[in-house]
């Protein structure tokens, strides 16, 4: 990590204060240099000290982990302790705030203070340094904080830590950079949250220059941060949408197992994720923001995408060619690219029978695992027509669609899209229909190319096909016969598992294999091919209400994502089976641990096991896109990861409400 620092080891060494834990300081207490706080659990100290590359030996007021060197926080950042203060002083002031003073100036100069207005009761407020980094300034008698670090940070995210923004009134809690590695005054970028409408988070250069951009948030991830869906969804949530919220949008993460992790902004504007390494005892960084030349805001200009592992990096978009060719070829890509031709809509306009204008011979070409761009207007409705809205405003360049956020659409400049090789969303760019007709041409000559070379490997080719075709309709009438609508339904988030290669995975589901059974058949502990365990629920024929929970599972858990939610891996629809494919969870389900032969929990991780339930609720009842009420939550549908990790789990008996409905009807007792 780039912060390092001498923190008067030899001085502490000395000090007849060295060795106690002191976690606050009152009106009656007064912290000196080389003095520090250290919080309660003995992770973070509060303290003075000096970079060590400080040419001018300036020194600082701040938070760092007494383990390790990093600095978290820091006070006085544009106004440091020069080596001639000798009477540096961290007191509870005769107003109730918290100051850093000079006492040896002669009129006691304040280099920084909590700068609470209008305490009620100056005499009774105290500072504690929290177990969690956070510095607070609070009332003794009430307990109400009135000043907290949290919400002034400096370059570094902790957990629990929320930055913030608030639509009303534009107020942002953001993180600012150093200046330099070894210079804490404010450096020229920052973090914040924007586009509250669809919340992004945005590294910005300066106060107006975006450097980088997450993409928007739609309840789990940033579709723009491809990392997310496999390893980070894990800590990171957003809340704001709530009436409670007045406006304000938090994004914050926690670990579960409370792993020392942090984010820090760097002097360079890079967002970086540390974490602590206890077998080499030593901070080690593990994941950037910007990570290619294509994370930098805007790379190729408007109207064009980003690759990095293409050569070059930068191509116009489909319809569209470079502003000006020369510089393009440079690799000068600022000046993006323009539209070839003009959208038929500009030029050919008709009226519906709704008397609403309709765009004449415009199309769309889809670019898959997409960062889309920014500036996306939002429409709320999640059945709306994407495509059909788009068409309507001759404005329109682009929608996507995603169902943790619904639909969007851009009016504006195309900018700031990047292509992934997973993640991300499908982006539908807007094209005039000589630009689709010039595609099918394209395709027309590969055929009539390919019928050219080969006639005869034509006609074998199509008579494998018509074989296949055979083989996979006499298979779809007999599942059809069974279930005529689950071979209708597409399920693009899962993968389709073969019976064969869940048999191998199952020893031919063998019964040591079984974990558990219900109504609905029997579920088996698997090991698929590359390694990776898996549990395999199988439909039992005999179940008569099995097809209806298997399709409603199927359709609620491929939309689901969230750290206390069993993961669905996929389906086995074929042979007459009816197979879902989960996570393993290698602890099993709560009830082995409360009434079984597991080990017992203590409260620390029952409490834990508790907060996870609730938060795997509350995504479902209320931060999810769909209202979703699970009706069978019982201790056997609660699974346990290795870190003990609760995961609600069997979603066949769940009702999905509506984004406004409060209440429905069933037409059946279910559950427990």
């Amino acid at each position: 990590m780039e912060h390092y620092y001498f923190p008067f080891l030899l001085l502490l060494l000395l000090h007849p204060y060295f060795g106690t834990s002191l976690d606050t300081i009152t009106s009656s207490y007064i912290l000196k240099p080389p003095q520090t706080l250290t919080s309660t659990d003995g992770i973070f100290h509060l303290g003075f000290f000096t970079p060590t590359t400080n040419s001018s030996s300036s020194s600082y007021l701040g938070i760092w982990y007494i383990n390790s060197p990093p600095v978290v926080w820091v006070a006085n950042r544009n106004q440091p302790i020069t080596p001639h203060d000798e009477g540096i002083v961290l007191k509870i002031s005769k107003d109730g705030n918290l100051v850093l003073m000079d006492t040896a100036h002669s009129n006691n100069k304040i280099l920084w203070s909590t700068n609470v207005s209008n305490i009620a009761s100056p005499n009774t407020t105290t500072a504690q340094l929290l177990t969690t980094g956070n510095l607070v300034l609070q009332e003794n008698s009430t307990g109400k904080i009135l000043w907290e670090s949290f919400q002034h940070p400096t370059d570094t995210l902790l957990q629990n830590m929320k930055i913030s923004a608030n639509r009303i009134t534009g107020k942002k809690v953001k993180l600012t950079s150093w200046r330099t590695p070894h210079d804490p005054s404010i450096g020229d970028f920052s973090v914040s949250l924007e586009r509250l409408s669809i919340p992004e988070a945005f590294i910005w250069r300066g106060s107006s220059q975006p450097h980088w951009r997450s993409g928007p948030w739609n309840g789990q991830i940033f579709i723009g941060v491809p990392d997310m869906i496999a390893n980070y969804i894990d800590g990171f949530y957003m809340s704001g949408k709530d009436e409670e919220s007045n406006g304000t949008y938090y994004l914050s993460y926690s670990y579960a197992n409370h792993n020392l992790k942090m984010f820090a902004l760097a002097s360079d504007g890079n967002l970086n994720e540390y974490y602590w390494d206890y077998s080499k005892k030593q901070w080690s960084m593990m994941w950037s923001v910007i990570n290619t030349d294509c994370g930098v805001y805007g790379k190729c200009g408007v109207f064009a995408s980003c690759n990095p592992k293409t050569s070059p990096i930068c191509s116009c978009l489909r319809g569209y060619e470079p502003r000006n060719a020369e510089e393009w070829n440079k690799q000068n890509w600022s000046s993006g690219c323009v539209r070839k031709i003009p959208l038929q809509c500009e030029s050919e306009r008709v009226s519906s029978s709704s008397n609403e204008s309709v765009a004449v011979g415009d199309g769309f070409v889809k670019m898959e695992n997409t960062k889309v761009p920014d500036y996306a207007e939002w429409l709320s409705s999640i059945d709306f027509d994407c495509r059909s809205a788009c068409l309507g405003n001759c404005s329109c360049k682009a929608y996507a669609y995603d169902a943790g956020i619904g639909c969007m659409l851009w009016t504006g400049n195309l900018i700031d899209i990047q292509r992934f090789s997973m993640g991300g969303t499908d982006l539908y760019i807007r094209v005039p229909s000589s630009e689709l007709d010039e595609q099918k041409k394209k395709n027309h000559g590969s055929v009539i190319i390919a019928v050219t070379v080969s006639v005869v490997g034509t006609i074998g080719i199509v008579s494998c096909a018509f074989i296949l075709w055979k083989r996979r309709t006499a298979i779809g009438e007999r599942a059809n016969f069974r279930i005529p609508t689950i071979s209708r339904i597409k399920y693009p988030e899962l993968s389709q598992f073969e019976f064969e290669k869940l048999a191998i995975a199952t020893n031919n589901f063998h019964l040591t294999n079984k974990l558990g059974e219900g109504g609905f058949g029997l579920v088996y502990r698997g090991t698929l091919k590359d390694g990776q365990e898996i549990a395999v629920k199988r439909l039992s024929s005999a179940s008569c209400q099995g097809v209806e929970e298997f399709m409603n599972e199927v359709l609620v858990i491929s939309k689901l994502q969230h750290r206390n939610l069993v993961r669905l891996l996929g389906c086995c629809i074929e042979r007459n089976e009816k197979i879902l494919v989960y996570e393993y969870m290698p602890n099993k389900s709560l009830d082995a641990y409360l009434f079984g032969f597991k080990q017992e929990l203590n409260w620390e991780k029952r409490f834990h096991i508790i907060e996870g339930i609730a938060r795997g609720l509350l995504y479902l009842h209320r931060d999810s896109r769909l209202r979703i009420i699970h009706r069978d939550l019982k201790l056997s549908n609660v699974l346990l990861d290795e870190e003990l990790n609760p995961k609600i789990s069997d979603f066949g008996m769940a009702k999905i409400f509506g984004h406004t409905e409060n209440e429905a009807n069933t037409t059946r007792v279910v559950g427990t």
